[in-house]
Order: C-alpha cells, then sequence, then structure tokens
C-alpha cells in the first residue's frame, strides 16, 4: 500500500509540475495554437474552390480539414511538452526523482499525463472555433470526443516520452517526431479522403492510429456519425486506447532499462 501511495505522489507532483510550468508561460498558446490555426484558414480558404467530396458534395473544406487540425495541435502540443523530458534530464530533475521512492512507472505516467493535459488545454482553446468551422457546440458527442481526444494526447506524449527518454539531444528529438509523426498526420485522412486508388497510402492510413484519432473526433463533431466515410467511432476508440495502453508500457519498458 505505502508503494502504491508514493507512486501516486510521484505522479501528481509530475503532473502539476508540467501544468504548472505550461500556465506560466501563456506564449506557448500562442506558439501552439497560431500555427494550427494560421493553416487551417489559409489552406481550407485555398482548397475551398477545388475541394468536392462525392457523396457529401455540400461538405466544404473548412468543414472537412477541421477535425484534422484538431489532431494536428494535439499532435503539436504533445511533441513540445515532451521536450521538457529531455530539459529535465539534463538540469538533473529527474535524477533526482529516480532516487525518490516512486517507480520509473509512475514518472512515466506522470509526466505523460502532465503533457497529455499541456495537449488537451489547447485542444478545448482550439475547438472554441468550432463554430466557425460549422459545427454547434450543443450537437457534439462530448464524451466521445472527450475520450477520443484523451487516449491520443496521452498516446502521442507516451510516445513523445519513450523518444525524448532515448535521446539526449533535442534537435534529434524534433528531426524524428517531424519526420515520422507529420507525415501520418498527412496520411491520416486530415487533409484528403483514403483512396482504393492508391493502395500503398490506403495500407498506410488502416495501420496509421493517427486515422483512427481523426475519424473518432470526427464522428463526435457530428454528434456521433459522420456524413462521410470513416472508421467506425467504437472501432476507431478502441484502437485509440490500445495505441495509448502500449505507448505507456513501451515507455515504461524503456525508462526501466535505459538509465539516465
Amino acid at each position: 500500500m505505502s508503494a502504491l501511495l508514493e507512486d501516486l505522489a510521484t505522479v501528481r507532483v509530475l503532473w502539476v509540475r508540467d501544468l504548472l510550468r505550461f500556465l506560466r508561460q501563456p506564449s506557448r498558446i500562442v506558439g501552439a495554437l497560431g500555427q494550427p490555426i494560421i493553416f487551417w484558414l489559409v489552406l481550407g480558404s485555398g482548397m475551398a474552390s477545388t475541394f468536392r467530396m462525392q457523396g457529401a458534395e455540400q461538405l466544404g473544406y473548412m468543414e472537412y480539414f477541421y477535425p484534422g487540425v484538431i489532431v494536428m495541435v494535439v499532435l503539436f502540443a504533445s511533441i513540445f511538452a515532451t521536450v521538457s523530458v529531455i530539459e529535465d534530464k539534463s538540469a538533473g530533475f529527474l535524477q533526482t526523482v529516480l532516487v525518490a521512492p516512486g517507480s520509473r512507472a509512475a514518472l512515466v505516467l506522470g509526466k505523460s499525463l502532465g503533457a497529455a493535459t499541456v495537449a488537451l488545454l489547447q485542444a478545448a482553446v482550439f475547438l472554441l472555433l468550432a463554430p466557425w468551422a460549422g459545427f454547434r457546440l450543443g450537437a457534439l458527442d462530448w464524451p466521445l470526443l472527450a475520450l477520443a481526444l484523451i487516449a491520443t494526447s496521452l498516446g502521442l506524449t507516451a510516445f513523445g516520452f519513450a523518444l525524448a527518454w532515448w535521446l539526449d539531444n533535442i534537435q534529434a528529438y524534433h528531426a524524428i517526431q517531424m519526420t515520422l509523426l507529420v507525415p501520418l498526420w498527412v496520411l491520416s485522412g486530415a487533409m484528403f479522403p483514403a483512396s482504393d486508388r492508391h493502395p500503398l497510402f490506403a495500407a498506410i492510413m488502416r495501420a496509421n492510429p493517427l486515422t483512427y484519432a481523426t475519424a473518432a473526433i470526427r464522428h463526435a463533431l457530428y454528434g456521433g456519425v459522420a456524413p462521410i466515410a470513416a472508421p467506425p467511432a467504437g472501432t476507431s476508440l478502441l484502437i485509440l486506447l490500445g495505441f495509448c495502453l502500449l505507448c505507456l508500457a513501451v515507455a515504461s519498458v524503456l525508462c526501466y532499462r535505459k538509465r539516465t
């Protein structure tokens, strides 16, 4: 029982520490939200006149693109928040945590929860723009949206923790994250729907966890069922939860095996 209490205390301290660090740096909110908003407005406006989706001709590109930009907000927030793992290692803070009574699994969970909460706060701010994309806030499936965002942010931050724990260089961390995760975001149905005319891209999209994040959020924005072809909401949510648990497990194993 004492070991569990020590782990819970470790999780709480790390969680609150990362949240307070974020709240004391409001410029991070502007930086993390500015790029997705500009991207949504510029690309959405530019594609509006040419985007036509068979079976949903009334769907504009700004509306189609909006769920994908929510995933982008969570993705970028997770990447930038988990950089603190490398910074805390360099400053010696995590070495102090490691000699404390809490376990390394508690360290992983605390840092991941802190970074995920930061990502969720930024996604919540971006959701205030939903009416401008054509969605009514009162018509959203909020439980589905909340579960999808929590699973996505926690999975991405656990993945970021694992990568940051393995690396000791911020530049290398950003290079790998951007090279790996940004293409996966593009091939998630965020910018364009899947097409059987490109079997390789279609296969990548089916195996891509971000595809199911985009699909679950899209369903939630339409009240539970999206008007376009997308993986079912229940299936997407189960895959996201599996992705989240897998990333947490991998990060914990890596944390136990690799010393700082």
